[in-house]
């Protein structure tokens, strides 16, 4: 990708999200950014991320992690299903409210009978704070992407993934229709920005999606990647006629 980009875009010239700017971006949404996720997939992003924990198959007593967990959701997915679960940001307001959910006693934010609730830690995802072959299963939804060096985040996940782990990752993905891909993406680039300003009062809070997918290969380029780099038993299951999609694969044991 080559040109400038607008001033409200967390991301620089070249293409490469610069990882300040992208944790204030997410800082200053952090109280709102699940009401917003609620309202752009209609409360959909909720049930993808159950799915994400399904297709991880945790077993009580495993050791998941969750980069770029956010707000805790798939976390917390993972803890209900008796996962012994770390979830790490970059971004510490994010991380804030992913630690008050054990106190608000929602469903969100209870691990079940199975299992103890996450451990939250700030950390950066490019350079995960974990031996190797750490982690039974390790997931990423709707983070890989805004890393500035995506292929690196997966390496990392791949790298503390125990032999014959899993990972699972959950993000935006390009519809293989092409006349639902241009509705998809004209819905990115100009409705959704619009919501991030009647939401969080930012336009461009949310333009970032549709510039972070104009460099992210989406499910076909991250299969490729995966298979390159040695991980097994790749596929994806695409979601909203590929508009999401969910990856997952083993590291070879």
């Amino acid at each position: 990708m080559s040109g400038d980009l607008s001033k409200s875009s967390p991301y620089s010239v070249r293409g490469q999200p610069e990882a300040d700017a992208v944790q204030a971006l997410f800082a200053s949404i952090a109280s709102r950014y699940d009401l917003i996720n609620d309202l752009q997939s209609l409360g959909l992003h909720r049930r993808w991320k159950r799915r994400v924990a399904d297709l991880a198959s945790v077993r009580p007593g495993d050791q998941a992690l969750d980069v770029c967990c956010g707000t805790g959701d798939i976390a917390w997915e993972l803890a209900r299903r008796g996962a012994q679960v770390v979830g790490l940001d970059l971004c510490r307001p994010m991380l804030d409210i992913a630690e008050r959910r054990r106190d608000r006693g929602t469903r969100s934010g209870q691990p079940g009978p199975r299992g103890d609730a996450p451990r939250f830690i700030q950390a950066d995802a490019l350079r995960l704070p974990f031996a190797d072959n750490s982690f039974d299963t390790v997931t990423a939804g709707y983070g890989l992407r805004n890393l500035a060096d995506w292929q690196e985040g997966l390496r990392q996940m791949q790298r503390v993934a125990r032999p014959g782990g899993r990972l699972v990752v959950l993000d935006f993905g390009r519809p293989p229709n092409p006349v639902w891909r241009a509705v998809y993406m004209a819905y990115l680039r100009f409705l959704v920005p619009l919501l991030g300003l009647a939401v969080c009062g930012n336009l461009g809070a949310y333009a970032y999606i549709h510039e972070s997918l104009r460099r992210y290969p989406a499910q076909q380029g991250l299969e490729d990647t995966m298979r390159e780099i040695g991980l097994v038993e790749v596929s994806t299951v695409n979601l909203f006629g590929g508009a999401m999609s969910i990856t997952r694969a083993k590291k070879r044991a």
